[in-house]
């Protein structure tokens, strides 16, 4: 059972969270209801079967990893492995979170590769333009890189209060891009790191004012979709990419689009070929990947918009647990897709853990998960 977001932004946070309580409910009813849920474990696979199902199962254990709802594991571009929680399965469309930070740096790396973008120099945004505005240094290797300066708080204490949930449901959720960009700096451009979903709204909403001048929501929307659909989405045979967009048009590029399980492992399955599609056709260059993947100045454990696992006073995965080459697209409450490869591997994990202590068992199982395949 999913929950459509555009209904959680048009009814705000509390009735977005109602909304989310019943879908809960729904999915519990699709438990005692639905067909007997897919579990597939290939017998051919370089891991014995019985071994993969000893990783697997303790990740389904909702009272310590709260809920995962798909996990697909791909090797060599082949599914080996993959299990779905009840009401959920291969067609299901799943929300990203913020997944979608790294959908949107493939896409701006396709926009450095036509030349349309250039990764240091600076960010044309019209708030910043006025003469003297330190905020007109920043640079897109900034914004990739979340070392922006700008004065976005992430996580509010309370939730509510933060600019990441105001920008996307309450005051800034009708021009995400326009809240984002009018927040001043509190650091200068390039000094420290601070993950920002306004950063990504920035980068979303400049990609699309590179495709189009026209302000009118229609438009934009139509300008993005088509760059996707031509550039990522057919080349990738990622058939169930479904971004979405706010009110003016702008893709919610930092938190909010749609891929079955079996795509996002397609989408890791692209960054671990180079960026190749599994035709072998070269989507994106191998240059891009290799800026996505090394460590930036401010934070060894961030690329440009993908989490490395790299020692680090801020690290999204699992440093020490598994191998320092691994790198993955991290979303809000135990969103995963990991790729190594070293081991070939791409493994996918979608659910739902609010806790840390259930997203550490999380990534705890994932490591196990991780670690019997050769390197």
């Amino acid at each position: 059972m999913q929950i459509d977001s555009r209904i959680v932004k048009r009814l705000g946070v509390g009735a977005g969270i109602a909304a989310l309580v019943v879908a809960g409910a729904l999915a519990g009813r699709a438990a005692q209801q639905g067909p007997e849920p897919v579990y597939s474990v290939a017998s051919d696979a370089v891991v014995g079967e019985s071994a993969l199902r000893g990783a697997i199962d303790p990740l389904f254990d909702d009272d310590v990893m709260g809920q995962t709802r798909a996990l697909v594991v791909m090797r060599d571009g082949k599914v080996i492995a993959e299990r779905y929680a009840p009401g959920y399965g291969p067609d299901t469309k799943l929300l990203s979170w913020s997944i979608a930070k790294s959908v949107t740096a493939v896409l701006v790396g396709l926009m450095v590769a036509d030349g349309r973008l250039a990764l240091d120099a600076p960010v044309p945004v019209e708030a910043w333009s006025q003469p003297g505005d330190p905020r007109g240094r920043i640079t897109l290797r900034q914004l990739l890189t979340m070392s922006s300066g700008l004065d976005h708080v992430e996580d509010g204490d309370p939730q509510p209060d933060g600019d990441t949930v105001r920008m996307l449901f309450t005051d800034g959720a009708q021009d995400m891009a326009d809240y984002a960009e009018a927040k001043p700096l509190a650091h200068a451009p390039g000094e420290s790191f601070a993950y920002s979903t306004g950063s990504t709204m920035i980068l979303s909403d400049l990609m699309t004012r590179m495709l189009t001048s026209s302000p009118h929501p229609d438009v934009r929307r139509r300008a993005m979709q088509m760059f996707i659909d031509g550039r990522l989405k057919a080349p990738g045979k990622l058939p169930s990419l479904t971004p979405e967009y706010d009110a003016t048009g702008t893709m919610i590029g930092g938190s909010i689009l749609h891929m079955t399980a079996r795509d996002y492992g397609r989408f890791g399955d692209l960054l671990r070929r180079r960026g190749r599609s599994p035709s072998g056709h070269q989507i994106l260059p191998e240059k891009w990947i290799d800026l996505m993947t090394t460590p930036s100045r401010r934070n060894p454990a961030y690329g440009l918009h993908i989490w490395l696992n790299r020692d680090s006073s801020e690290s999204a995965l699992m440093p020490g647990q598994a191998p320092e080459s691994l790198f993955g697209c991290v979303g809000h409450n135990g969103q995963y897709i990991l790729i190594s490869p070293s081991q070939r591997l791409t493994v996918v994990r979608i659910g739902m853990s609010p806790d840390k202590e259930q997203r550490r068992a999380v990534r705890g199982a994932l490591a196990k998960l991780t670690g019997l395949f050769p390197g």
